[in-house]
């Protein structure tokens, strides 16, 4: 579909790019040409995820770890990456985020996805973004959002609340940074099955099935449908295309709403094992971390 070494001469950061649709995004752009950066809260998935891309496609892969809820650590690790030179694009994929009825929610709770996925895209984003500014760059921002930014979702209110953030930021930074030649776009993905997404949020629904019967498509999405996606509104194929955001999602949305409002029928026995589910998974990243 796209021509070798298309990205060549390209200085991309994923954030979150250690693993999942970040890492699957990262060694797309890797295998085009790009030279990567990649972060994440654990360096030392980040360091083995760089490796492993480089044995595969060759190329620069440097990792950092960092958690970009903390403003200072985020300007210090873009400060350290403009030394050598600026980025051209910028890719917001780290993210967090459970189902929980609102009432169960604790402010630990809602901050815990709020200050990842709002507060830490907007330190990255203005951290890219002023050194652009400054330096005369011209640059792209891609995010990933949900399609729920459109119509709410319940159950994930948090996120819910902080993508839409993300989808404000990307329409109003698109009018204002427009004329430095810095677009920002996001992409709406349905389903694409990972660990993080099936241990939170579709717990005892690894294999998408619920997806598969509601999809207009009858499946959940790929891997290699999201790395194009992204390669193309990064390529400069159509730079015109400012300010958007584009669902992926078989039409899902459409049909069904595309969210969690499924879940008004789970009982309280339901929720607990949900909770029960999420806790052990957190447990287990924690312990990963340390």
């Amino acid at each position: 579909m796209f021509t070798d070494q298309l990205l060549a001469g390209r200085r991309i950061l994923v954030t979150g790019g250690g693993t999942g649709l970040g890492r699957a995004m990262a060694a797309k752009f890797l295998s085009l040409g790009a030279e990567l950066h990649i972060c994440g809260r654990r360096k030392g998935v980040c360091d083995e995820t760089a490796t492993a891309l480089m044995d595969e496609f060759g190329g620069k892969v440097m990792s950092y770890g960092v958690d970009i809820r903390d403003a200072a650590a985020v300007d210090h690790m873009i400060e350290t990456i403009f030394e050598e030179g600026p980025l051209t694009d910028l890719i917001n994929n780290a993210a967090g985020n459970f189902i929980s009825r609102t009432q169960d929610l604790t402010p630990r709770g809602f901050d815990a996805v709020a200050n990842i996925v709002m507060h830490g895209t907007f330190y990255v984003t203005h951290a890219v973004g002023k050194r652009w500014i400054a330096g005369g760059h011209r640059g792209n921002v891609l995010s990933i959002t949900v399609t729920w930014v459109r119509n709410g979702s319940p159950y994930v209110v948090p996120s819910a609340m902080s993508k839409s953030a993300i989808h404000a930021m990307t329409m109003s930074l698109a009018a204002e940074w427009g004329r430095y030649g810095i677009r920002l776009n996001t992409i709406a993905p349905g389903e694409i099955p990972t660990e993080g997404m099936s241990k939170r949020i579709k717990p005892g629904d690894e294999a998408g099935a619920h997806t598969t019967r509601l999809n207009p498509m009858g499946r959940v999405g790929t891997l290699a449908e999201l790395q194009n996606l992204a390669v193309f509104l990064i390529s400069g194929g159509c730079d015109w295309i400012n300010g958007e955001t584009i669902a992926m999602d078989g039409g899902q949305a459409l049909a069904t709403g595309g969210n969690f409002y499924q879940l008004r029928d789970w009982s309280d026995a339901d929720w607990a094992e949900a909770r029960d589910a999420i806790k052990a998974q957190n447990d287990k990243d924690r312990a990963a971390r340390g």
